[in-house]
């Protein structure tokens, strides 16, 4: 009888179960051993002691305390408001619409800027909804100031502070009629001391207060205030196009005008008494001149030291004090940096001649009324 072999037959289903099962546990060996090896190397390291550290380490730095120094808070706005809004006004005039303030309750003298009132023939100051009409006490073009004056009395006002005292990133609020839209309040830091700048007229001005406070169409003769409520600026001016850039006439140079307009109604100064334009080649084309640079006589003021000096419309003035002068400004600074009663050599072209004259400075007359 065939013996048959003692066999067993494998499922093939069980072998692949098999052959995964046995793929794992080769996986999980191997993983195993990979940590155990890390760890192993881990514990072996030991650092060394602080004893042994070299280089520059510290191990015992730690951050500098601050001691007993406070925090800085930012200031409360709302009370310097408060404290300076009521006798911040909206000045309107025919051809403009300004701002000004109230430096005397009890006079009505309210200052602003010159270009707000300039030529104007009615004049409208509104205070806390309270409409009044306003004469001109005095102005300045020079300075771009003027006081107004209204006819009431006990009310509020705003005292001058002192602007040398001041410091860049200071903070200052500027209060104003802007665009006409009745009073706003916009706060900033003063970004700039001392400042000049050029206008559009080609005018400059000196000493002015840069600040990073909005300054909008309408703010022009308004306060610029530090926190203590008290002026420190008369806002005159920004650049066209330029974020956060606007001007004040600082309160120490206005400080003196204003008196000076209050006392006497205008600002005495040496005087030559002639109109003046800059001469470019158009104006020396149109008007067929022999030079396209200097400066332009437009008009000369009777009994002035220009007409005793023989100067007459239409000469070019080229040098005065021996100094070369190509602009309108430059001719006015030079009269401003004279005393009056001083004798000055000017010289001229008159036709296709250069001529030198003569003439003593006097003081600035009273203006017209």
């Amino acid at each position: 009888m065939p013996i048959e072999a003692n066999s067993t037959k494998i499922n093939p289903a069980m072998a692949s179960r098999f052959k995964y099962i046995t793929l794992f546990l080769v996986a999980v060996v191997l993983i195993f051993s990979s940590v155990s090896g890390c760890t192993t190397q881990h514990d072996a390291f030991t650092p060394p002691p602080p004893g042994n550290l070299t280089g520059t380490a510290a191990p015992n730095w730690t951050f500098p305390t601050t001691g007993n120094q406070s925090g800085t808070f930012l200031p409360n706005f709302a009370e310097v408001v408060a404290k300076v809004k009521p006798a911040v006004v909206s000045v309107t005039t025919e051809r403009a619409k300004g701002s000004g303030f109230l430096i005397d309750g009890e006079q009505g003298y309210i200052a602003t800027n010159d270009h707000v009132v300039e030529n104007a023939q009615n004049i409208t100051v509104t205070l806390d909804d309270e409409t009044f009409s306003a004469t001109i006490v005095g102005e300045d073009a020079l300075t771009d100031l003027a006081v107004v004056k209204i006819d009431a009395t006990d009310l509020p006002y705003i005292s001058l502070g002192n602007s040398s005292s001041l410091a860049v990133g200071e903070w200052v609020l500027a209060i104003g009629n802007a665009f006409g839209m009745g009073l706003r309040v916009t706060e900033g830091i003063i970004s700039g001391l001392d400042v000049a700048i050029t206008l559009s007229t080609g005018e400059k001005l000196y000493a002015l207060i840069e600040t990073t406070a909005a300054i909008n169409p309408g703010n022009s003769g308004g306060p610029l205030v530090n926190m203590k409520g008290e002026v420190i600026g008369i806002t005159s001016a920004k650049i066209l196009g330029a974020e956060n850039m606007g001007y004040a006439i600082s309160s120490d140079s206005a400080r003196p005008i204003i008196e000076e307009l209050i006392h006497q109604g205008y600002i005495i100064r040496p005087w030559l008494g002639v109109h003046i334009q800059t001469l470019d080649w158009l104006t020396a084309w149109l008007n067929n001149l022999t030079i396209d640079e200097g400066v332009l006589i437009t008009e000369v003021a009777p009994d002035s030291p220009a007409e005793a000096a023989g100067l007459k419309k239409g000469d070019i003035i080229t040098k005065f004090q021996g100094k070369e002068i190509d602009t309108a400004q430059a001719l006015q600074e030079a009269i401003l940096d004279c005393y009056i009663g001083e004798k000055v050599e000017i010289t001229f072209v008159r036709g296709r001649v250069t001529r030198t004259t003569h003439a003593v400075l006097s003081s600035t007359p009273p203006p017209q009324s």
